[in-house]
């Protein structure tokens, strides 16, 4: 068996310090200067050890350094590294990677990273071989990714042990990330990619919601702003997205649509706000958050809101967290249970269970919730 191994080692940094992406280097100097730290690494060696189990029948072909080679070594394989004399994280060589591997005929190709990376990959190969992304991105829009690392590389498993598994065709997404920056979210599709069919193990591609929500977004926002009212001197994190943007609104406050904003006694304190921001805000101070669902996905952390860490969740306390979504946004995920993943075991494992989400000012319902 072969597996093709790709990883971009930036994706995602630029997700805690607030810049929704780390496209150009530009942006990834920024987010180097701000303390973005790789998480990209991680993710791609927690579905990695899931193909321990056949270590012995599979042959590993990678790129050099944190392109796949480090993370392979570490997790305990023996890989084939194509391309030693080069270490660039380049979109370049993300793809250049992808065809040396079609040109290795592997089975299957393993990757983590975000809609851009998905892009490189699928310039490169188009439906030539089966691939399974491993989210690492701050923009995941894409329906080529499993829903969080581990199922990954379990779903890597099951396809190289499973010659006749099936094979569908899912979008390659991706935005302008400078227009995403400025609130405005232009997502094109680029093209398909042949994935493993397990929809158990694989996200959907990100949707809005369904449709006329004006009516429930109104009351969202009035059972909030009843919220700010009865706790005065509390800071608010207002997550991202449509659901929340009526609040900011009926305050009449600037909205960050696509960012994180902070508000108390009803006035903004912080706008746009980073990880780091956040936590020296609500240091020593009560908080709740509020943030609503992707549609089509059901990520309420982990997707979009990486500001909103596992460090602030555990300061704010899950019994301070709202969620608001209007029942299209929850019917849209057909029984799927909403989903958190954060990169922290612990901060995901306190979300199993059930958790109410608003959806009207006078209406919730109950919903399962998978910390993954």
């Amino acid at each position: 068996m072969k597996l093709g191994f790709i990883v971009n080692p930036i994706a995602g940094m630029g997700g805690r310090v607030g810049l929704k992406g780390t496209d150009g280097p530009e942006v990834l100097e920024k987010a180097k200067s701000l303390g973005a730290l790789p998480e990209s690494p991680e993710k791609a060696k927690k579905a990695l050890k899931e193909l321990l189990p056949i270590k012995d029948r599979l042959e590993i072909y990678t790129y050099p350094g944190a392109m796949g080679e480090d993370e392979a070594i570490e997790v305990g394989f023996q890989p084939i590294v194509l391309q030693k004399d080069k270490e660039d994280f380049g979109p370049e060589n993300t793809e250049e990677a992808a065809k040396k591997m079609i040109e290795k005929e592997v089975d299957l190709i393993l990757f983590a990273g975000g809609d851009g990376t998905a892009r490189n990959i699928y310039n490169a190969i188009g439906t030539a071989v089966p691939v399974v992304g491993i989210p690492a991105g701050v923009k995941i829009h894409s329906g080529v990714y499993a829903n969080h690392p581990k199922a990954g590389g379990e779903l890597a498993l099951k396809y190289l042990q499973n010659e006749e598994m099936k094979i569908k065709e899912a979008e390659v997404m991706d935005i302008d990330e400078e227009a995403f920056r400025g609130g405005v979210v232009t997502a094109k599709l680029y093209g398909y990619m042949n994935i493993p069919l397990e929809p158990e193990l694989m996200q959907a591609t990100k949707s809005g919601g369904l449709g006329t929500e004006e009516a429930a977004l109104d009351g969202i926002a009035d059972r909030i702003i009843e919220e700010m009212e009865e706790n005065p001197d509390t800071f608010f994190i207002i997550g991202s997205g449509t659901s929340t943007r009526p609040i900011m609104e009926k305050l009449d406050l600037p909205n960050t649509l696509l960012g994180i904003d902070i508000v108390k006694n009803k006035e903004l304190i912080g706008s746009d706000v980073n990880e780091k921001e956040i936590l020296d805000t609500i240091d020593g101070h009560k908080a709740k958050i509020v943030v609503t669902v992707i549609g089509g996905q059901g990520y309420i952390f982990g997707r979009g809101n990486q500001q909103i860490s596992a460090e602030v969740i555990k300061k704010v306390g899950k019994e301070n967290i709202f969620i608001v979504a209007p029942k299209n946004k929850i019917l849209s995920l057909e029984g799927r249970p909403l989903l958190v993943d954060t990169g922290n075991d612990e901060v995901n494992s306190m979300f199993n269970g059930y958790m109410k989400v608003i959806n009207t000012y006078y209406s919730e319902t109950i919903e399962k919730v998978e910390g993954l």
